[in-house]
């Protein structure tokens, strides 16, 4: 029986896959995180931003989102180092209690960016609630799931 697992060699060992013989393709992944922030810290926001001693909330969960995605390779051991052409982080609040993070990340490659999507929308969300604990340490970070993905051999989209 041959293994399925492609960061699993024939002697059961890791390995990075080898994407070297791969057609170079536009590829995009977009990731989504859902947070419950409770009601407490969504009455402090002002026209969609909170202000905090530590900065802007969104504003700095957005950069931060962002910078991840450019580390995620240095953070998943089998990730492959990308030359990533662009990242839009989207943050809004979705309710009275719940904020809502899109993470799209798209390349020219040779391997997708999935990992990259699902690592910024979750470091944007911790970086929300780092900012956020001073007022509340009842946040949750709820789900983080990938939405859609393109290029490559299969597109994907779990809606």
């Amino acid at each position: 029986m041959k293994n399925k697992f492609t960061h699993i060699g024939e002697k059961n060992q890791p390995k990075m896959v080898n994407v070297g013989d791969k057609k170079i393709t536009k590829r995009s992944a977009t990731a989504k995180a859902t947070m419950f922030l409770g009601s407490e810290i969504i009455a402090h926001f002002k026209e969609a931003e909170l202000v905090t001693k530590k900065g802007p909330v969104f504003q700095t969960a957005i950069i931060a989102g962002i910078q991840a995605v450019k580390k995620t390779s240095e953070l998943i051991p089998m990730c492959h180092p990308l030359l990533i052409n662009g990242v839009d982080i989207d943050i809004k609040i979705i309710d009275k209690t719940d904020i809502q993070i899109l993470c799209t990340v798209a390349i020219e490659g040779k391997t997708g960016v999935e990992m990259e999507a699902l690592t910024g929308a979750t470091i944007a969300a911790l970086t929300v609630y780092d900012m956020c604990k001073s007022i509340s340490q009842k946040m949750i970070l709820k789900e983080v799931k990938l939405l859609e993905k393109s290029g490559g051999k299969s597109d994907i989209k779990n809606g």
